[in-house]
């Protein structure tokens, strides 16, 4: 659908490749989806050499179309353009309204000598979100690029990694397909961000932390000044860490920065510092349960409960043995402050990944198998229509009979997790049954296939309400 609704402007081009190496990339609009996305080109100049490995790129592509992370970049849809005598690879990835992380944080220096604590927490959290979830991949997903010119933020404050698949992409190539793709480490002023040991040895999963440590400090000092050459040097660097006051975020930073990248902590460890601890994980858990289910309960329903609350009444209680307990009451709660925190959650500001038990994800076996193993990269059959990947949060539906009263036509509305609205219409036959349309949305890729069985309900009940009739 995305590619047939798919239009781009030459004239409005942007910084946001998903890999380093792209030659160009353009805003452009999914006119179906009413969303901007990015619109990126890899050129290759060898074009018999393209063609012979021409299957190989389009299985990994046809992979990384799946990898769906909140704090990733998504890659949407790709296609290869074969003509004359050069080979491009167009793909389409999601657009970030507000630029780097780099490009904020200049702007916030302007009016600010640091950065907002709470910010900065909800930032790291974010990204090692990402990476504890590329790290836990088998075998590990390593990003390779970290840095503050490839980490994007959002105007409602999520931030996304992207870069994420460049080392994968450049390392999946032969020699006489590299070309394209440029040398993360050319940029002299990045590269403070590469740990020690980088080009040294194979990379582990300690070179992203260690991208991440000096994320975390420009984070919190908005600025690591830099001498003549662009460069940033090791004593700007001591200087940023002294200048930290909170000792908990000096030692959580300096952690990430151990010289020895066996005694760096993981992302997932990292999490849990008591630094970025900033919500009580049973908080969060009943919101994400909250988020998850509320197309069971009308729009409203924080309003209309805090209005039969007794303000008085205590909602938590901490007893002790020889002394008063401490009470919490209803009244001491903000309840603006509980819509905002929703509102967070819904938009990704507070994963809740991090707290679950690390499981293994499995790596795509496009990006996994090595490159001679030609056979195992063979183009796996596309689905004759695109999966839905977001979740439906609300459901609303209208059934009307038709002028001569003889067949019912339904109007179903779903508001997808993004907050965008997809709205079909349909006349129903006397033989169609809940479970049967929702099926149909599935296999069509109107909803997500964990959504099935719930619109199967909602339609049940739409059903029988409408068609029983009247006591």
């Amino acid at each position: 659908m995305l590619l047939s609704s798919l239009t781009h402007s030459c004239a409005l081009q942007v910084n946001q490749g998903n890999m380093p190496g792209i030659q160009s990339t353009f805003l452009a609009m999914d006119t179906e989806e009413g969303v901007e996305v990015v619109w990126n080109e890899l050129l290759f100049t060898d074009k018999k050499a393209f063609k012979a490995h021409e299957e190989k790129i389009k299985t990994m592509f046809e992979q990384l179309v799946l990898v769906d992370h909140p704090n990733i970049v998504k890659l949407h849809k790709y296609w290869l353009d074969v003509k004359d005598s050069k080979a491009r690879v167009i793909f389409i990835t999601e657009y970030v309204s507000s630029g780097s992380l780099k490009q904020f944080l200049k702007k916030t220096k302007k009016n600010h000598k640091a950065m907002n604590a709470r910010a900065w927490k909800r930032w790291c959290t974010q990204i090692l979100s990402a990476l504890s979830f590329l790290h836990s991949c088998e075998p590990p997903i390593i990003h390779g690029n970290l840095t503050s010119d490839t980490i994007f933020i959002q105007h409602n404050g999520l931030i996304k990694i992207g870069s994420v698949w460049h080392r994968v992409f450049a390392n999946a190539l032969p020699d006489d397909l590299r070309s394209p793709i440029r040398i993360e480490r050319e940029e002299l002023r990045n590269l403070h961000f590469f740990p020690p040991e980088y080009g040294q040895k194979a990379d582990g999963t300690a070179v992203d932390i260690f991208s991440f440590g000096m994320c975390a400090l420009e984070m919190a000092v908005l600025e690591i000044q830099t001498n003549g050459d662009t460069r940033v040097s090791e004593e700007a660097i001591v200087r940023a860490r002294h200048s930290l006051d909170d000792p908990n975020m000096r030692e959580f930073i300096l952690s990430c920065l151990t010289l020895n990248p066996d005694k760096r902590p993981t992302a997932n460890n990292l999490l849990f510092h008591r630094v970025l601890f900033e919500v009580h994980s049973l908080k969060l858990l009943a919101a994400h349960c909250f988020i998850n289910n509320q197309y069971l309960m009308p729009e409203n329903v924080v309003e209309e409960k805090i209005k039969e609350l007794d303000l008085n009444m205590v909602m938590a209680e901490i007893r002790r043995e020889g002394r008063p307990g401490a009470q919490w009451r209803y009244s001491e709660v903000s309840f603006l402050e509980l819509d905002k925190f929703l509102e967070d959650v819904r938009n990704g500001i507070y994963p809740l990944m991090n707290f679950a038990v690390s499981r293994p994800h499995a790596l795509p076996r496009a990006l996994s198998q090595p490159q001679e193993d030609t056979q195992k990269a063979k183009t796996p059959t596309p689905e004759p229509f695109d999966v839905e990947t977001r979740k439906v949060v609300q459901m609303q539906c209208n059934m009307e009979l038709n002028e001569d009263k003889t067949q019912w036509h339904l109007t179903l509305l779903l508001i997808l997790e993004d907050k965008l609205h997809r709205q079909l219409s349909y006349d129903l036959l006397p033989t169609d049954n809940s479970k049967d349309l929702a099926t149909e949305l599935v296999h069509y890729g109107f909803i997500h296939e964990d959504d099935c069985e719930k619109l199967a309900n909602f339609l049940e009940n739409a059903f029988h309400k409408y068609r029983s009739p009247p006591l």
